[in-house]
């Protein structure tokens, strides 16, 4: 494996070499170039070659929601999604919050055979958007 540095030669023997992420985070989401050249047994030295890598984050960001347990009636109560993380380097930028209607009653050994409630969809009165 080998960690690289920008513009810091790095000799081999060897046709392939593993390209080790930087502790540093230096190989971060976005477009990353290297450069390839190759020398005889005479000591000829190639053209270089140059290719692009594209670093992705593909890892979803992991979700999570906090709140009071219970609230008085007719009172505000705050939803924190400040412990929200993405592991895969990325950075969240929105919080899209859903309010998804009543909490069905659990009551005890059925709580483990209890169905949300259905999602009901749009009204069909509703005019289609043009």
């Amino acid at each position: 494996m080998a960690v690289f540095e920008i513009n810091v030669p790095i000799e081999t023997t060897d046709a392939t070499i593993l390209v080790e992420v930087p502790a540093d985070g230096s190989l971060r989401v976005g477009r990353h170039r290297f450069q390839l050249v190759v020398v005889d047994d005479s000591d000829n030295r190639s053209q270089p070659d140059m290719v692009t890598v594209i670093v992705r984050d593909t890892a979803a960001p992991t979700a999570v929601l906090t709140a009071p347990e219970s609230v008085n009636l007719n009172t505000p109560f705050t939803l924190s999604g400040q412990d929200s993380s993405d592991v895969g380097g990325g950075k969240i930028v929105r919080y899209v919050w859903t309010y998804l209607g009543p909490a069905p009653i659990i009551i005890g050994a059925e709580r483990d055979k209890f169905e949300s409630p259905p999602i009901v969809p749009p009204r069909s009165d509703t005019p289609e958007p043009m």
